[in-house]
């Protein structure tokens, strides 16, 4: 019967058996030894490896874990962690170790002495190490050699093909152009850039111990001086998945509609203190932060105005549905429902509060965040705005690479970025300050000069209109054969279409400062010499642009009016149809859609002075907030009278009006009056 039948019938497990006198000492033997003496050894433990390798005997038999691979130690300070082990015995031990070594003669070992069994096992374990460091070498030298020969293969492939190593990445290994990366959405990861960690989060390391976050978040970073957060009632489900594409859309509960409702109503009574009443019911209602955020902005409060933007997006990522992603670029909100609109509205006033504030590169990443939602119709028209984000957050790369994308691929085709006034201006602009870095090989300076000069002509050709405004506003006064020319005259900005005056205009009054650098008006006034040539030459391409502005900018469409309107430039809105300027715009939304999709219709309000009698309406007519007995007044509405209240102040208005009231004053009645024969009581 085998060993470990016994210990089966006996109950024992192994790594128990009693220890014996010379079990507190390591007995390493040679392969030899070890191949005869196995079978002898019977309370040390063997070391699962098999035959052929050391037996070793130890009190803890935890040391035993890396016995296997003594060999593979680390190397330390030209040795191996592992030969501890087998070097000498410490001093206080000697007499242990002889003690364990004469015990260990009644097991059948042999006679020889502990120390003389260390040193030919230590010798044993060199040697070994040598044979090892020299298959290392063998080994690496070979791995090496056969990288060196792919290499040289690779080599001959491409030079056979033409094809050179480096360069750009292609364009189907890159990211999505609309790609957003979390990082860039914290806006203290650039201004740490600029001023330091220490400056930008020194005062509050402190405070953020003690704060308790219920939830973490991308968009914002939620403060101690918020309300408390308990769901509004908003919340965000899958509508489908087609094509790659997820499609998504805000819901509101029926407490949440209510809230609504009370906000149009808030809104209609032209009131801000009804919507900071709303607020204290509902903290986290997003139509009523959006709209109190405007009203603070117009009183010059922009840290209470951000403070609201700010609170809103973080009502509204707490709703997010768990499979809704900011960065992956292929989740769509359908801007055509009115629960989506606040998210759009609300990224947009935190984009501008950021740009404000002098965090382009973040605001180049919401800008991306917003375009990304529902980049086919663009309701916010964003391809306005992101080419003077990217300028100035200095992402040359990333302008050139949208603009080559949308502009020649085969899927978005339609855009014609080229005929927008911005982008034909601003992607000229990239490449020319793209060559004026100076850790630019010569080549693709010369080549980023070239392709700029290219298209900056190409842009005067098509928009003559813009250079003489351009100039005025940089303060720079053109030559004289510029400004009388016909084609850069005052004429060209006069005959081109008002939908183009308006994009134009836009244009300049956003990023106008971009052009005032000395370099770039020098290069810009080369371009336009050249320019005069082809014109005084006949080019043809002269007269198919004109031909173009006219069939194309004869109207622009509603989400241009959109942006317009959100970006309060003057220039650009005191060029808006009158059919826009006549209809009255609300901040929490701004030109809605005309095939506006409702998940739910707000009940008819009955106006109280449809049902009021005489008496009711004079009173009424007096005192708006006067309500008659039965009648209730609008719940959150600030102002609202009881009907105690509501008398107490029509009598004393009536008593007041009764004061100054003088019979003298009133005409007499006319003798032709039917009743009362011009008497008065």
């Amino acid at each position: 019967m085998s060993r470990r039948a016994l210990r089966r019938l006996r109950g024992e497990q192994r790594g128990q058996e009693p220890l014996g006198p010379g079990a507190l000492h390591f007995d390493l033997r040679d392969d030899d030894d070890a191949e005869e003496e196995g079978p002898k050894r019977e309370l040390g433990v063997r070391r699962p490896g098999g035959a052929g390798k050391e037996g070793v005997r130890v009190n803890n038999r935890f040391e035993l874990i890396n016995i296997d691979d003594l060999e593979d130690d680390p190397v330390v300070n030209g040795e191996r962690s592992g030969c501890a082990l087998t070097d000498a015995v410490a001093p206080g031990n000697k007499g242990r170790g002889q003690r364990g070594n004469t015990e260990s003669k009644t097991d059948g070992d042999d006679t020889e002495t502990v120390p003389s069994e260390q040193s030919h096992a230590s010798g044993k374990l060199r040697k070994k190490k040598k044979k090892q460091k020299n298959k290392k070498s063998s080994t690496g030298e070979a791995s090496e050699n056969g990288l060196e020969d792919i290499d040289r293969i690779l080599e001959r492939i491409e030079d056979s093909t033409g094809l050179n190593r480096p360069g750009p990445a292609p364009l189907s290994s890159r990211k999505h152009v609309l790609y957003v990366e979390h990082r860039h959405l914290n806006p203290d990861t650039e201004l740490k850039r600029y001023f330091g960690a220490r400056a930008i989060l020194g005062e509050q390391r402190p405070r953020q111990r003690q704060r308790v976050y219920p939830k973490c978040t991308w968009l914002t970073t939620p403060k101690s001086t918020w309300p408390r957060y308990s769901k509004p009632g908003l919340s965000m489900r899958l509508l489908e998945s087609k094509k790659g594409l997820s499609f998504f859309a805000f819901e509101h509960s029926e407490e949440y509609q209510q809230a609504q409702h009370k906000f149009l109503v808030a809104v209609e009574s032209m009131e801000p203190n009804n919507i900071v009443v709303l607020l204290q019911t509902s903290p986290y209602h997003v139509d009523s932060l959006l709209q109190l955020s405007d009203a603070c902005r117009f009183q010059e409060d922009q840290e209470m105005a951000r403070d609201l933007v700010e609170r809103a997006l973080y009502s509204m990522e707490c709703a997010f549905h768990p499979l809704f992603s900011l960065t992956s670029g292929a989740c769509r909100l359908d801007y055509r429902r009115p629960e989506n609109r606040s998210f759009y509205l609300a990224l947009y006033k935190q984009m501008s509060f950021l740009e404000k504030r002098g965090c382009p590169r973040t605001a180049l990443e919401y800008c991306k965040l917003i375009l990304s939602l529902e980049p086919d119709e663009d309701p916010l028209c964003m391809l306005l705005l992101i080419d003077h984000l990217a300028l100035r957050a200095r992402n040359y790369e990333y302008l050139i690479r949208l603009f080559q994308e949308w502009e020649v691929g085969a899927s978005l085709a339609h855009r014609n970025l080229s005929q927008l006034p911005n982008f034909a201006f601003s992607v000229p602009l990239a490449y020319f300050l793209l060559s004026q870095q100076t850790d630019l090989p010569e080549c693709e300076q010369s080549s980023a000069r070239q392709k700029a000069s290219l298209l900056i002509q190409q842009a005067l050709t098509m928009f003559p209109g813009v250079l003489l405004p351009l100039l005025e506003s940089c303060s720079v006064r053109p030559d004289a054969s510029v400004s009388s020319h016909r084609f850069f005259g005052p004429n060209a900005e006069i005959s081109q279409p008002p939908a183009l005056s308006q994009l134009v205009n836009l244009y300049l009054g956003r990023s106008h400062f971009l052009w005032k650098e000395p370099a770039t008006m020098s290069w810009l006034e080369e371009n336009v010499h050249e320019v005069l040539q082809a014109v005084d030459a006949g080019d043809p391409a002269v007269e198919a642009c004109e031909n173009r502005r006219k069939v194309l900018y004869q109207r622009a469409p509603r989400n241009i009016h959109r942006h317009v309107i959100l970006s309060e430039i003057k220039e650009a809105v005191a060029a808006l149809p009158p059919d826009v300027t006549t209809q009255s715009v609300m901040g929490f939304d701004p030109l809605p859609p005309s095939d506006t999709i409702y998940s739910y219709v707000r009940p008819e309000r009955l106006s109280p002075i449809s049902h009021g009698n005489t008496i009711a309406l004079f009173f009424r007519s007096l005192l708006p907030n006067y309500t008659m007995e039965g009648e209730r007044p609008e719940e959150g509405v600030a102002g609202g009278l009881n009907r105690n209240q509501g008398l107490n102040r029509l009598m004393l208005a009536v008593r007041d009006m009764m004061a100054n009231f003088h019979l003298n004053d009133l005409e007499a009645p006319h003798e032709d009056d039917a009743e009362g024969e011009g008497e008065w009581d």
